[in-house]
């Protein structure tokens, strides 16, 4: 068996400066994206070019972060499985107490529950410092789990983990609770380069949000969704800055806003799932370390604002790609003459023909 590790190597480029302002950074900074898609980088890149159009940039606010994981339990009955909901609510510095116990990094920040028949679904929510926190939230909920079954009667193990986190998945729970990091990224754009450098109107892109991405979204049955393509920049920056791509797909989740105020652009990104980190697994690769470094998120700052800084990036590379795309879509062609014209050009400049 060969064990040697082999990278697959994806186009990378760095696009930018994007400029940021908000509750966790005032930077400007380049992004890296890893993808197969050429045209995203020129799109990112035209969204970043307009956020250095306004003194504030992209305002990113980080309104939560949570990393969670479930377990079931499996009870005698409902009522049994009612009353252990009721020692859980009563015994929340106990449980904190032993998550403390499983890392120096992780801690409690909430319980939540859910009955059905006599299985008890149970959502324990972690802050988990600097890293996204997959590993270190299951191994906090397998030391919750050891608690419980010794501590409440009339219940047994059912799971480590029961799809009520949720792990991977587009869900109704995360849109509404967050997991990760939870942020909003808004845009003010002039009216004149909207019309200069976007090539539409304020009112053109605001009718096209509703019709695409809210009325669009909700007749395909869109869970807790409404946006036009987030996993496209998401899996992009996450493949660049060794995250776990797979989750894009409940970071995907997200709603887009556009308004119309007097021919100036309003235009937000709300992302309630963004799974990032900046230790973990992925993170020893010598070109991801080179990439964080150059981010700013491998500075020594207290646990987890290198965590938070890379997610308000990763924000607000979402809003320039998903800006850039939806004045696009307002033109007639323009979106696929440009995936024409700059797809040859890079399969081009890739064979080495002049």
């Amino acid at each position: 068996m060969n064990d040697v590790h082999e990278i697959a190597g994806v186009p990378m480029r760095w696009v930018g400066p994007l400029r940021i302002s908000g509750n966790v950074a005032t930077t400007e900074t380049e992004v890296p994206l890893a993808t197969y898609e050429s045209p995203l980088w020129p799109s990112v890149g035209r969204g970043a070019k307009i956020s250095r159009q306004t003194e504030r940039g992209i305002v990113a606010t980080l309104v939560d972060e949570r990393m969670t994981r479930s377990v079931l339990l499996e009870a005698e009955d409902a009522p049994t499985a009612y009353a252990a909901t009721r020692w859980l609510d009563m015994h929340f510095e106990d449980l904190a107490k032993v998550v403390r116990t499983c890392s120096r990094f992780a801690e409690l920040v909430g319980i939540r529950h859910e009955i059905t028949a006599n299985l008890l679904f149970i959502r324990f929510e972690f802050s988990t410092g600097d890293a996204s926190g997959h590993n270190m939230a299951t191994l906090a909920a397998d030391a919750l789990l050891s608690h419980l079954l010794h501590n409440i009667a009339g219940v047994s193990y059912g799971s480590i983990s029961g799809n009520y986190c949720t792990d991977k998945k587009a869900t109704a729970i995360n849109g509404i609770l967050g997991r990760g990091k939870n942020v909003v990224t808004e845009l003010l754009v002039p009216r004149a380069v909207v019309t200069d450098m976007l090539h539409t109107t304020a009112a053109k892109i605001a009718e096209l949000n509703v019709r695409k991405n809210l009325i669009g979204t909700l007749l395909a049955g869109g869970i807790r969704s409404a946006n036009s393509h987030y996993a496209n920049m998401l899996l992009a920056f996450y493949l660049a800055t060794g995250q776990d791509a797979a989750n894009i797909v409940e970071g995907s989740q997200g709603v887009t806003v556009a308004e119309d105020r007097e021919g100036d652009l309003y235009f937000s990104c709300t992302l309630p799932n963004l799974i990032v980190g900046t230790v973990g697994n992925g993170k020893g690769l010598d070109f991801v370390e080179a990439n964080l470094t150059r981010l700013g998120c491998r500075a020594e700052r207290e646990p987890g604002e290198n965590a938070r800084r890379l997610a308000v990036i990763a924000a607000a590379t979402v809003l320039c790609g998903e800006l850039s795309t939806l004045a696009a879509l307002t033109n007639p062609g323009e979106l696929m003459r440009a995936h024409l014209h700059l797809e040859r050009e890079n399969n081009v400049s890739h064979s080495g023909a002049a």
